[in-house]
């Protein structure tokens, strides 16, 4: 379920739909089309990010099968949800006291791990243009940064290493950095990182998540 149009029925029959998706995560030997799939219909219906915070809490609280598989599926959806969407506040404190939980009870375990990563994502989390890319998913299950790769006219391309919460604004620094490599700095020119692809080429805004970039281009 790739991002795209969607046609949806009643708030209430996409809120059973999500919970068998979530039925249907646990046994997924490929997670991460399902994944993309619910985060994408949560953006189009915010109403139900609230919903699916809840049954991702309850259940990762008493699983069958601590750190089993199944219950890691469960672990890396709301991840990718903590860098992608932000809890009503009630449901937030209510998620924090269940992470903080899971890293009392389970210490140094997966789930602790990632209990610990999407504390910090949650802290920086602001809302998001576009869902998660494929690529992006599989970075934040194993609870690591992308690289994104930037190409400079007349030079090699650079490697940036980036978040789902990493700016164009302060990816800027490499911008700059290059700028000064290639002797431009008394230039008058302006440089700034443009995003370009068969269909657009446009300069990328300096409060634009360079992760929503990926996204389009996927």
């Amino acid at each position: 379920a790739a991002p795209g149009p969607h046609s949806y029925t009643t708030l209430r029959d996409e809120a059973v739909k999500l919970f068998n998706s979530l039925q249907q995560l646990e046994s997924q030997q490929d997670p991460v089309p399902l994944i993309q799939g619910i985060l994408q219909t949560c953006l189009d219906l915010p109403p139900l990010v609230d919903e699916i915070y809840c049954q991702l809490v309850k259940q990762t609280t008493e699983p069958p099968a601590p750190g089993g598989p199944g219950d890691l599926h469960y672990w890396q959806l709301l991840t990718c949800m903590s860098c992608t969407f932000l809890p009503s506040p009630p449901v937030l404190r209510f998620l924090h006291f269940h992470l903080d939980r899971t890293e009392s009870r389970f210490p140094a375990s997966e789930m602790a791990k990632y209990a610990c990563f999407i504390q910090e994502a949650l802290g920086k989390t602001r809302g998001r243009e576009c869902v998660p890319s494929l690529e992006e998913i599989l970075v934040l299950m194993r609870r690591q940064e992308m690289v994104c790769t930037v190409h400079c006219p007349g030079v090699a391309a650079c490697s940036v290493t980036i978040s789902s919460h990493t700016t164009a604004q302060e990816v800027g620094t490499v911008a700059q950095e290059l700028v000064s490599r290639l002797g431009l700095s008394q230039s008058p020119n302006l440089f700034a990182l443009y995003e370009q692809s068969r269909l657009r080429e446009q300069p990328v805004g300096s409060s634009t998540l360079l992760a929503d970039v990926l996204t389009r281009f996927e």
